[in-house]
């Protein structure tokens, strides 16, 4: 569940720490005798400040996400849907090796799932109604086990720890960049001058968003393999029928909110350099890779 609200949420720790670094005068230390930089201090400030909001995005993933598309936990099912949907679940977390997730329906007459966690064996499983109401039941318990296979591959895990390396960097190469307009061009010789906070701030951003295309390509890579896991455990047929499905819904529209389309089931279709910023990859190729099997 993550990609824009995971990403907003992480440049937003970033944004935070550039303003720790400032107030705390933390990056004075990283400067020897006020001219050279310490490459190796940096590097480990920005490792810590890089992957701590990475790991902030991972713990609050699943608080983000209930409260980001209104969903309601089913504790007590209450109509025949949601004891289907409760036991189908169960079914599929049992057959993937994982522990019980807990199980959500949000409002949404797009047809849509996620699911979310820190944990493979205490994550959230989530479809919406709009889903439940038109899918027939093979075809949303293959959405369902598309979702399972999400957390039984670590996928979010897996996100954390490249999105943590990606904000190391970005951190430790805006600095540097930072730094060097900052001595180059505005000539300060001590310390930092204001033309460093501007400059650092700046690349810190262009910087973040050019690094969010490999997050991107991973989450088009998950798709995938979660969709082989969805039909290895709902049968090929059902994972390709509800792809199809999907595909013929393509004209509703797909809100579910920010980070929630990076561990969604539906597609956004974008064309030319925007399909690097794409969290899912054509619903053809996905049948197409899925027949191919």
């Amino acid at each position: 569940m993550r990609i824009l609200l995971f990403l907003a949420t992480n440049v937003a720790v970033l944004v935070l720490v550039s303003l720790i670094f400032s107030l705390l005068g933390l990056d004075g230390i990283l400067a020897d005798n006020g001219v050279d930089l310490n490459l190796g201090s940096l590097l480990i400030f920005c490792a810590l400040f890089g992957f701590g909001g990475s790991l902030i995005s991972l713990f609050l993933s699943k608080w983000m996400a209930k409260r980001g598309t209104g969903t309601r936990i089913i504790e007590n099912p209450r109509t025949r849907d949601e004891q289907w949907l409760v036991e189908t679940v169960r079914e599929l977390a049992g057959e993937a090796g994982i522990g019980m997730p807990e199980v959500g329906i949000f409002p949404s007459e797009a047809s849509n799932a996620f699911a979310t966690g820190w944990n493979r064996n205490a994550a959230l499983v989530a479809v919406s109604s709009g889903l439940l109401q038109r899918f027939s039941r093979d075809e949303a318990r293959a959405v369902m086990a598309h979702e399972i296979g999400h957390v039984a591959n670590g996928d979010m895990v897996t996100l954390t720890l490249i999105q943590g390396v990606i904000n190391t960097f970005v951190l430790f190469f805006a600095r540097i960049i930072g730094h060097t307009v900052d001595r180059v061009i505005f000539k300060t010789e001590r310390g930092y001058g204001i033309g460093y906070y501007v400059v650092s701030f700046v690349a810190q951003i262009v910087l973040s968003i050019l690094a969010s295309m490999i997050v991107f390509w991973f989450s088009r890579w998950r798709e995938y393999r979660a969709d082989a896991a969805g039909a290895s455990l709902a049968g090929n047929a059902a994972m390709i029928g509800a792809l199809q499905r999907l595909r013929a819904e393509q004209g509703l529209p797909q809100d579910l909110p920010g980070e929630l389309t990076a561990f969604g089931i539906s597609e956004q279709l974008k064309e030319g350099l925007s399909g690097l910023f794409r969290s899912h990859p054509p619903l053809e190729d996905r049948i197409r890779a899925l027949q191919q099997r």
